[in-house]
C-alpha cells in the first residue's frame, strides 16, 4: 500500500533547566499535535478507527544521541509511530547571574516535524 501525507505540523519545545533533550523533544511534539485536529479522518474520509494511520516524527535537537525515543513516541496518541532524530535545535544561555546561580544553566531547544500519513 502507498502512504499519502494527510497533515504536517511543526512544534518547538524547551527544557529551561537540566539540559534534558528528551523533555524538550516531548514538549515540541506536544506543541505540534496540540494545534492539530484530525477530524477530517472521520468527517471527510469516513474512518471509524485509526488503522492505516502512520505518524512520522522528526526531531532536531542538540545531542540527539541522548534522546529517549520511547518517551517521545509515547506523546503521539494514534497510529503506527516512527522517529528520526537529527542534530539541530539550539542551546541558549539560561540563568547566569553569579549571585543567583553557581553554574550557568543552559536552555535546550528542540524542534519537531510531525507528519501524519494514511494508507491509500
Amino acid at each position: 500500500m502507498q502512504k499519502k501525507r494527510f497533515i504536517v505540523e511543526l512544534g518547538t519545545g524547551a527544557d529551561l533547566h537540566g539540559m534534558d533533550v528528551t523533555k524538550a523533544a516531548c514538549r515540541a511534539v506536544r506543541d505540534a499535535i496540540g494545534r492539530s485536529c484530525l477530524c477530517g479522518l472521520v468527517e471527510i474520509l469516513g474512518k471509524s478507527r485509526f488503522e492505516g494511520v502512520h505518524v512520522e516524527i522528526r526531531i532536531a535537537c542538540p545531542f540527539p544521541d541522548r534522546l529517549d525515543e520511547k518517551s517521545v513516541l509515547a506523546e503521539v496518541p494514534i497510529g503506527t509511530r516512527s522517529l528520526t532524530a537529527v542534530e539541530g535545535g539550539m542551546l541558549a544561555d539560561g540563568i547566569c547571574v553569579a549571585d543567583f546561580a553557581k553554574d550557568c544553566d543552559t536552555i535546550v531547544v528542540a524542534n519537531a516535524a510531525v507528519t501524519v500519513f494514511l494508507e491509500s
